[in-house]
Order: C-alpha cells, then sequence, then structure tokens
C-alpha cells in the first residue's frame, strides 16, 4: 500500500518539524515575495529584509511574553545559547557551576562542554537513573546547590517528552541566587510559555517543531536586568551598535536593547520562511492546538499500551510535553518500523530504540485508528 503523498493527516513529526494548513503555499508566496523585493533594480531590500526579521522577533516576543526589545535572533538554538553564555564569561562563572541534565539535547552539552575550560566553570550534568527515560526534577534539584551559577533547563526532553516542572524549579534556583535559562525548543507553540511565570533569565528556541518554521531561526530571550547591568556578547559587530550604519569605528558602542547580541550581516530569509508558521498559530484560538494535541495524545498512549510497546514518555498531562514517546521491544528494528510506518502514511522518526510520535494541526484522530492495526503486524 502506498499512501497518497499529498496526505499529512498522519504527520507525527511535530518534534522536529512542523506543517500548518495550506504550509507549501502560504510559504511559497512569503518566499516568492522575497524573492521580487530582492531582486529588483530599485529596491528598498535591505529595509524589506530587516523590517522582515524584526517582524519575526515581534511575533515571537508576543508567544513568550516578552518585549521586543529583549529579544535577539540566533541562527539556531546553540549559538543563542553560546551568546548567552559567552557573555556571562569568567566574571560570572569561573570557579562556579553550571548545571544541566543529562536529557538535555546533546548539542547544548557539547557546547557547554567546550566552554567549561575556556571560561573555568564546572560542568555538572545530572545523570539517568538506570533503565529512566528522562531526569526527573527531584535528581535535577538535588544537584542544584548554592555553587551553581547557572541551571539550564530543559522545559521538554527531546527524548521522552518529559515536561520540567518551572515553578518548582525556578523557587529552588532563585533561592540560591542562581541565574535560570530554558530551552524551551520541543514545547513553544504547543505549551504556553511566559518568561515573567515564572521568573528566568533566559530563553531559546527554534521556529522549527510546533512553530511551523524553517531552519535558521533561532529566536531568544535575555531578561532586562542582565542587559540593564551591562551584559556584553564576546562577538560583536556593525549590527550590534544602536545604529547599524555607523562606519566610524572610533565610536562603537553596544545597543541597549538585547540587539547587542546580534553581530555581523543578519541572515533574512529564514525568518521570511518561518513568520507564516507563527502567524497561523497565533491566530488560532488560545488552548486550540493543546487540546488538538492532547486529545491525539491520549489515544497515542492508547495505541502504545495495546500494542505492548513500553512507554518512554510520563503518563500525566502535565508532566509530558505534546509528545509520546515508546520504546520498542526487542527483535524489532527501528529504522525498519519507520520506514514501515511511512508506507502507510505515518512520518515519524526515532532515537536509539524509542519512537517519537508528536501529533499537531495536520494530525487527525481518524489516522490514528490506522495506526494501531499497523503496530499489531509489526509487532507479530
Amino acid at each position: 500500500m502506498t499512501y497518497p503523498k499529498d496526505n499529512y493527516d498522519g504527520w507525527l513529526m511535530y518534534h522536529s518539524v512542523g506543517l500548518f494548513p495550506d504550509h507549501e503555499t502560504v510559504v511559497g508566496a512569503a518566499l516568492a515575495d522575497y524573492n521580487r523585493q530582492w531582486c529588483r533594480r530599485e529596491s528598498p531590500r535591505w529595509d524589506y529584509g530587516l523590517q522582515a526579521r524584526d517582524k519575526m522577533l515581534g511575533l515571537w516576543s508576543r508567544l513568550v511574553g516578552c518585549e521586543p526589545a529583549n529579544a535577539f535572533a540566533s541562527e539556531n538554538v546553540t549559538e543563542a545559547f553560546g551568546r548567552f553564555v559567552s557573555a556571562l564569561g569568567p566574571a560570572r562563572l569561573r570557579g562556579k557551576k553550571v548545571l544541566i541534565a543529562a536529557d538535555c539535547f546533546p548539542s547544548l552539552h557539547f557546547l557547554l562542554s567546550g566552554l567549561a575550560e575556556r571560561i573555568g566553570f564546572h560542568l555538572v550534568t545530572v545523570p539517568l537513573a538506570a533503565d529512566a527515560s528522562y531526569v526527573t526534577d527531584d535528581a535535577f534539584i538535588e544537584h542544584w546547590d548554592n555553587q551553581v551559577a547557572l541551571a539550564i533547563i530543559t522545559w521538554v526532553t527531546s527524548t521522552a517528552s518529559k515536561r520540567a516542572d518551572l515553578d518548582r524549579l525556578a523557587e529552588h534556583g532563585r533561592a540560591r541566587q542562581s541565574l535560570i535559562a530554558v530551552d524551551i525548543t520541543q514545547a513553544a507553540g504547543v505549551l504556553d510559555f511566559n518568561v515573567s511565570a515564572p521568573r528566568v533569565d533566559f530563553v531559546a528556541s527554534t521556529a522549527l517543531k510546533w512553530l511551523c518554521g524553517a531552519p535558521g531561526t533561532g529566536l531568544a530571550y535575555i531578561a532586562p536586568h542582565l542587559l540593564d547591568e551591562g551584559l556584553a556578547p564576546l562577538f560583536q559587530g556593525w549590527f550590534s551598535q544602536p545604529d547599524p550604519f555607523n562606519w566610524d569605528i572610533t565610536r562603537f558602542s553596544l545597543a541597549t536593547e538585547a540587539r547587542r547580541f546580534d553581530n555581523g550581516t543578519p541572515s533574512f530569509l529564514p525568518f521570511i520562511a518561518s513568520t507564516p508558521g507563527l502567524e497561523w498559530l497565533l491566530a488560532q484560538p488560545r488552548g486550540s492546538v493543546r487540546a488538538h494535541n492532547l486529545m491525539l495524545s491520549h489515544r497515542l498512549v492508547q495505541v502504545v499500551d495495546n500494542v505492548g510497546f513500553e512507554l518512554s514518555s510520563p503518563r500525566a498531562d502535565d508532566q509530558r510535553g505534546g509528545s509520546v514517546m515508546a520504546r520498542l521491544p526487542e527483535g524489532l528494528e527501528a529504522d525498519a518500523v519507520v520506514r514501515e510506518l511511512r508506507l502507510h502514511g505515518f512520518e515519524v522518526d526515532s532515537r536509539g530504540r524509542t519512537l517519537r510520535f508528536s501529533p499537531g494541526p495536520l494530525t487527525t484522530a481518524a489516522a490514528l485508528d490506522r495506526l494501531e492495526p499497523v503496530l499489531q503486524k509489526l509487532s507479530r
């Protein structure tokens, strides 16, 4: 059986790539407009590009509840965290601890491992317990002592969809005067988030996944108090200035807002390609995307149980993000399962022996009714 390629009702990849209704047409129109603007002989192309980038930053600021002046753009989440941690530098981090969980997105751990020696902090990685699929909040707090200068919290993990209790963790961190940074990549757009509830110091996400955007669109928030304290980026350039078009090398200064974390010539195209998805998301009735996701997630948990797979994600809705992840039994090879599901119209992926299912706006209940018999057949 070959499922129609233009039917996305079995799209379960929102943990990786998000799609929204009429995605190809709407994004195509945005890119075509960029092409017209950029290639015209007489065109305010730079004004157009900068306005498009600022528009995307404004939409993301609205999503996370911050002022646009406290948001900056990057290529990806790792780069955004790199700019932030390197700006903290030895003055704030040398001799102190930076705390992160072992089930963070690996790229962040790679980044911090490299910066630890250069900056002089001790990277503390909270380990996974034996046979566990995620690090618990209790374990994270157990390692969070008064020597932790910076804690990096993964709000929702990419391998189990385990959701951290941000209120509890932030309260613990504030009592220890730690800076708190949050990676919201796997939750932005499906779970409500506000930088002030609880109050955190740094946040980053990509426009991919639930935001239905394009790669190359990293988005970050930095708390006003850190800007007021003069936190300065390690890398700076012409776009870090209050007036980017100042060419006098004797009067360089940093912008007062988060745009000081820009550096050289900014990228426009990923932000133009990502704007339609975020516009669509913000136009939906409040809570509707999550309600649809929860309804389908409940069905997925039922499917996982019925076919005898081991649920890797928490069962409680308030402890789980937008994905349902399951460990395959011995004898089933993950790549083969992914390939077979694709033939039946389902797009999923795997991490090791863990299958990742993430239902979103295009996924339907009818599609999930088809999923169980396919998995049952594969399990025999």
